[in-house]
């Protein structure tokens, strides 16, 4: 009898290593982000799950010190659609998020991207594109 306890333990903790990881979103994932537009600026944004809001930190090389707008577009950097969570502006390269009732899990099931934009009154020109993607094993 305890063989057999033991063996079905073993069986079942098998089985527990080798389900895939990728059954649960990270807690934490790097996007990053490509310059556009001859920007001469890229960078990474680290998002962070803290309960069930979404921190978000950019760290963008070769921004100016004024503010450039950025957003949570749904789509792709290739094909942007609407904004869905406006991010704090980058200003002198950095900037800070919390994005609340927003999971890695959520951003993870459909297409989105983050962009960063020229400045407000240059909505229309990007500077900075990523695609949020799961992490690649």
């Amino acid at each position: 009898m305890k063989r057999i306890l033991l063996l079905a333990s073993l069986s079942l903790l098998c089985l527990a290593v080798i389900q895939p990881a990728s059954a649960a979103a990270p807690s934490t994932l790097q996007v990053n982000l490509q310059q556009q537009n001859g920007s001469g600026e890229s960078g990474s944004a680290t998002l962070t799950q803290t309960g069930s809001d979404l921190q978000v930190v950019v760290a963008l090389d070769g921004a100016p010190a004024t503010a450039q707008p950025m957003h949570i577009h749904t789509g792709t950097c290739s094909n942007l659609g609407g904004v869905v969570y406006p991010l704090t502006s980058v200003t002198g390269g950095k900037s800070t998020t919390t994005v609340k009732g927003v999971t890695i899990a959520q951003l993870l099931a459909k297409p989105f991207a983050i962009n960063v934009h020229q400045s407000a009154a240059e909505l229309q020109k990007y500077v900075a594109c990523g695609n949020i993607t799961a992490p690649s094993m």
